[in-house]
């Protein structure tokens, strides 16, 4: 069980106190959520014409997969945003998302035209990577900055392309990697910048300190001081990065 947040901190930004439905809120973790769908959609926008049904049972797929059952996992493991929700109901709640997900995938594989391989190839390793790194699996070898830079960033935009079926060439696949990098760069940013707010906001007591300048001015440190630019980022990011992937799909519209 996950230690007693110190009074007045909230376990996130986005954290919210008073109920059933603020629990439900704090567990879908709503800007990291959108952020990551967005990967799915920038993906998608790579193909010169979209297949919007595609794009929607993926981006329904990667909201169950990593909204829902990643999250519930996660709470699971310690309590981490402290919320009531029982844990029968978080196991619940993470088999049938991710059971619903890889269905969903399947249709993607079989639905559309010939049989899309390299999707069926990702649906696994997506299943894995919720599991795997959530639970930390395998020793926690999954549960590295590495993996949720690779698992939470260039992976949705991957599965993205793939579930487009594209005809692939050079320059296609080029864009597709590139990307795919820019996905795992801004996940690494999100992971740097959240996993030490979250040192600041769940497992620190007090901080206490000071900057002196090269005027003589002593400013003061807390954690506030600490936890704004940080936040900041974090929030800046939540919004510029789905606003990206809307205006690559409305580029295709």
């Amino acid at each position: 069980m996950a230690e007693p947040l110190p009074s007045g901190t909230a376990p996130a930004f986005y954290a919210r106190r008073g109920g059933a439905l603020a629990d439900w809120w704090t567990l879908l973790h709503p800007p990291y959520t959108l952020w990551h769908l967005s990967y799915v959609a920038l993906g998608a926008a790579l193909v010169p014409r979209p297949d919007w049904a595609a794009l929607a049972l993926s981006v329904l797929a990667f909201f169950l997969a990593v909204g829902l059952a990643a999250h519930a996992l996660d709470e699971l493991s310690g309590r981490p945003l402290g919320t009531a929700i029982p844990s029968s109901v978080l196991w619940a709640v993470s088999v049938l998302a991710l059971t619903a997900a890889v269905v969903l995938g399947l249709v993607g594989v079989f639905w559309w035209g010939p049989v899309n391989w390299p999707l069926a190839v990702a649906i696994p390793i997506g299943a894995l990577l919720v599991v795997g790194y959530n639970l930390e699996l395998f020793g926690g070898r999954l549960h590295t900055d590495t993996a949720f830079a690779l698992g939470w960033g260039g992976f949705p935009v991957a599965v993205g392309f793939l579930a487009q079926s594209p005809a692939l060439s050079p320059g296609l696949l080029l864009a597709a990697v590139a990307t795919a990098l820019a996905g795992v760069g801004t996940a690494g940013a999100q992971r740097h910048l959240s996993t030490a707010a979250r040192q600041l906001r769940r497992r620190s007591r007090e901080v206490t300190g000071s900057v002196t300048g090269l005027d003589g001015q002593v400013t003061p440190l807390d954690r506030d001081a600490l936890l704004r630019p940080l936040e900041g980022a974090l929030r800046a990011m939540a919004w510029a990065v789905p606003a990206v992937a809307a205006g690559a799909l409305l580029a295709r519209w």
